[in-house]
């Protein structure tokens, strides 16, 4: 494959790979028929202009580092450093949601559902998985290429493809679907957000096309082929999102929908009536597999790109530690402990859906945060440094631009304003604590990169790569 050798089906599946995940696919299946609104909103609002405008900032400043470096360019290091920190820590809250989804998928390998509602289990499962892995990165053993691509394949693509047909044959048979006997249409009720809350939960699982960005310049002609692979993309992860939710949300009403082992719910309703129980144990598996093998891809990852900044100066020298596999071990256990702190909310709130949830809306407004950053770059770059070479540049001029990252930044504030609203699906216990605990979390997570900056000192720059272990 040459230098521009990427096909637009290629680049369409690597940003399918980024994005899609089984574990929303509850959350949306509980909206019913309005799920189609949430969808349609998302991509959008914030797919398609994420995905654009990072295909630009790449393609201008394609020397590596991305959010940090574009953000930086437009803004300065200060924010810079926040754009990166917030994309670092909103994964680290994304930990315990996606092991409470596995841990889940394992309570049908044990043939006992009633644990995927424990919240003992939940906890048990995110601390001993996450730390488990943690441990494994520490040696330097970090999930390779072909575990990933096993993970994707059995713990998303096939449970994807099979809860699809199964629930394609269910209303093709002309099956009572549950979602029809719910009292909403495709427009959920604007007048109160609190029955909104979930879109911030719906358009985080669209988060992360940025990643994927870096690769616009691998195409044989950005301008066209770019948008044509966000595209096709975009109807590829649509298709899936929608049909599995309506497959989950035709054999289960919404009342009885577990947003951590919902998947496994539909899974267990539609082999029941084709007489195929016996794939439930395994099935399990699978899932969980899947998104215990995500996690162990991930743990090094996003911390490596936190840990880019050192170069800077921008992280205390604490932060800087590596053992001889070059492994971030002092970020590593950081994040450990956040995970341990934030996997008890599992304990304080009413139900396990509950507390998948609030960690879901926190993640969501902090990559939401991020997003804004990143727009109003891609505006302030085409301002004030309109001559530097774009390989995809969005059309319209400044206008689009300006039109693109509006939309961007509108819709990412939209979703921020409902996602501090305790969702009305919910048993949330006190609203005052719900709306709390977001609040203080913000305030944290924001606070903590702003007061790093402002205390960081010329001492804890890392003149060399292997200096500091």
């Amino acid at each position: 494959m040459g230098k521009k050798g990427l096909s637009v089906f290629f680049l369409a599946m690597m940003n399918v790979a980024v994005i899609m995940s089984l574990r929303g696919l509850p959350l949306m299946a509980e909206e019913g028929l309005s799920l189609l609104f949430y969808l349609a909103f998302s991509a959008i609002v914030f797919l398609i202009p994420s995905s654009l405008i990072s295909a630009e900032l790449a393609t201008g400043w394609p020397e590596g580092g991305g959010v940090y470096s574009w953000v930086k360019e437009a803004f300065g290091d200060h924010v810079g450093f926040t754009a990166i920190w917030l994309q670092w820590i909103q994964n680290v809250i994304w930990y315990p949601t996606i092991l409470a989804f596995a841990a889940g998928a394992i309570s049908y390998l044990f043939l006992d559902p009633t644990l995927a509602e424990n919240k003992l289990f939940n906890v048990a499962v995110i601390l001993v998985v996450y730390w488990g892995a943690t441990w494994i990165n520490f040696k330097g053993v970090v999930a390779s290429g072909w575990l990933s691509s096993l993970g994707v394949i059995c713990g998303t693509i096939f449970p994807g493809v099979l809860i699809i047909t199964l629930g394609l044959i269910w209303i093709l048979m002309g099956k009572p679907l549950a979602f029809l006997q719910e009292p909403t249409g495709f427009f959920p009720d604007f007048s109160d957000f609190k029955s909104i809350s979930f879109l911030a939960g719906v358009v985080l699982l669209f988060a992360g096309m940025e990643v994927s960005a870096v690769h616009a310049n691998e195409v044989k002609n950005p301008k066209k082929d770019y948008p044509k692979a966000i595209f096709l993309a975009a109807i590829i992860i649509l298709v899936v999102f929608s049909l599995g939710s309506l497959s989950i949300a035709s054999v289960l009403p919404a009342n009885k929908i577990s947003l951590t082992a919902g998947l496994m719910q539909g899974f267990k309703e539609l082999f029941a009536f084709y007489h195929i129980e016996w794939l439930l144990p395994l099935m399990g598996c699978l899932v969980a597999f899947g998104a215990i093998g995500g996690v162990a891809a991930w743990i090094v990852g996003p911390s490596k790109g936190l840990f880019a900044t050192a170069k800077a100066g921008d992280i205390p020298p604490i932060l800087e530690k590596r053992n001889k596999n070059n492994v971030p071990t002092h970020i590593l256990i950081i994040q450990g402990i956040i995970v341990t702190i934030l996997s008890l909310a599992f304990l304080l709130m009413p139900t396990v859906s509950t507390a998948f949830f609030l960690l879901t809306a926190l993640t969501a407004i902090l990559y939401l945060i991020m997003y804004i950053l990143l727009y109003a770059s891609a505006i302030r770059l085409r301002v004030t440094k309109p001559n530097v070479n774009r390989s995809y540049k969005f059309p319209g001029g400044l206008f689009g631009m300006w039109l693109i990252g509006g939309i961007g930044i509108l819709g990412a504030l939209f979703a921020i304003i409902v996602g501090l609203f305790p969702p009305k699906q919910l048993a949330i216990g006190s609203p005052l604590f719900y709306v709390l605990f977001l609040v203080v979390g913000i305030l944290i997570f924001i606070g903590a990169p702003i007061l790093m900056i402002h205390f960081r000192k010329p001492s804890w720059k890392l003149k060399d790569a292997h200096e500091k272990k």
